[in-house]
């Protein structure tokens, strides 16, 4: 039983760490505003159903161009994509 513990102990710190991103390192005076970036993110055919600041990086949950549900971790500093993921 103790081993299983471990085990699922280990399991959930993993989960953690691999959700957290790192889309930058720049310090915040160096970030894009939020208003910038939703312009930006529109311009580039995302339409953003939900905006999150995580850790470093922009998140949105929305739709790409294509009209497919995502969820999109982006570089503030620069607006690039880090990650995305589309949702089914």
């Amino acid at each position: 039983m103790k081993a299983a513990l471990i085990v699922l102990s280990g399991l959930t710190l993993t989960s953690t760490a691999y959700a957290k991103k790192n889309c930058t390192d720049q310090p915040k005076g160096k970030w894009m505003s939020i208003e910038a970036f939703k312009s930006m993110a529109s311009e580039n055919g995302y339409q953003i159903r939900k905006f999150k600041q995580k850790g470093s990086c922009y998140e949105i949950y929305g739709k790409n161009k294509q009209g497919q549900k995502v969820e999109v971790y982006f570089n503030p500093v620069d607006g690039s994509v880090v990650k995305s993921e589309i949702e089914d």
